[in-house]
């Protein structure tokens, strides 16, 4: 099924990968420093448990794509989101509640109980579609006051919407444009392209490549494969009934509307209710609202 010679990055398989092995840490870690704010830069990373279960039994429990923390006991939230949700945002506040949540002890040493100090919570989302945030596809959302100014440092979100990121390949100018470009293109390549000289790149190259899976890792992605395909598929034909119904609305819509036009000008002509009803095709009921405005 894989015709490519890279996997997908967007497919579950390709994300962890990418992403998620132990062996590749080095890839995320450069990954999260070329998106953050440059205070924010991240020197060693552990790998957490990605399923949080709420405080409460009846509550919904939260799966991260990717949970890790740095060597500061800061926490991180890496999403993969292929499709827009009607309340994308709010998810993505609600999953930042846990590892604020998972910060609270128990108690102190000096038995006066925990201070409520917390460490930073950052979640990243990597969008495959467009938000409309603004203009930008790189966005950094942080707690400020009515004057602009910082109120809280420690919780940040950062969007990454990639369908805006337009640049050719002539175009991009540091190692940010390079990120963004591979992870929109990792599919199309059939080589790795010759200005991807760095150290990080050439290793994504590398383990990204089909044949370079061992064969149980080769079937797991392509199953994965046809699930995404499936799923893309899904929301295509979603997005095409959408249109196609709304089309036909639009066209009953405008010939009820030319209805009502021609009703008016045959009770301005003084024709009888019935006879108006008969010949535009509305109800009587519908000819006196008619009537009734004139």
């Amino acid at each position: 099924m894989a015709t490519s010679k890279y996997i997908n990055p967007f497919t579950d398989f390709g994300f962890k990968k990418l992403f998620g092995e132990e062996d590749n840490k080095d890839i995320l870690i450069d990954f999260l420093n070329t998106v953050l704010p440059e205070e924010d830069k991240v020197f060693d990373l552990t790998y957490k448990s990605t399923e949080k279960l709420s405080a409460h039994q009846t509550d919904r429990k939260a799966i991260f794509d990717l949970y890790c923390e740095n060597e500061k006991g800061e926490k991180f939230i890496v999403e993969l989101q292929r499709a827009h949700q009607t309340f994308f945002k709010d998810r993505t506040i609600y999953y930042s509640t846990f590892p604020i949540q998972e910060q609270a002890t128990k108690g102190q040493p000096d038995g006066k109980g925990w201070k409520y100090e917390l460490k930073a919570v950052y979640v990243i989302s990597l969008m495959d579609f467009k938000f409309d945030l603004s203009e930008d596809f790189h966005h950094v959302v942080e707690l400020k006051n009515q004057r602009n100014e910082i109120f809280y440092d420690k919780l940040k979100f950062i969007y990454l919407e990639l369908p805006k990121f337009k640049k050719s390949e002539s175009e991009l100018s540091n190692h940010f444009d390079k990120w963004i470009y591979i992870l929109n293109r990792l599919e199309s390549f059939t080589e790795a392209p010759a200005f991807y000289q760095e150290y990080i790149f050439k290793k994504i190259f590398s383990i990204t490549e089909f044949t370079a899976l061992d064969k149980a890792d080769q079937l797991r992605y392509e199953e994965d494969l046809k699930i995404f395909r499936d799923y893309l598929n899904t929301l295509d034909t979603a997005v095409e009934k959408g249109r196609k119904q709304g089309k036909e609305e639009g066209l009953k819509e405008g010939k009820k509307q030319q209805a009502f036009e021609n009703a008016k000008s045959m009770l301005q002509d003084g024709l009888e209710i019935e006879k108006v009803a008969l010949y535009s095709g509305l109800s009587i009921e519908e000819v006196r609202e008619i009537a009734n405005t004139i």
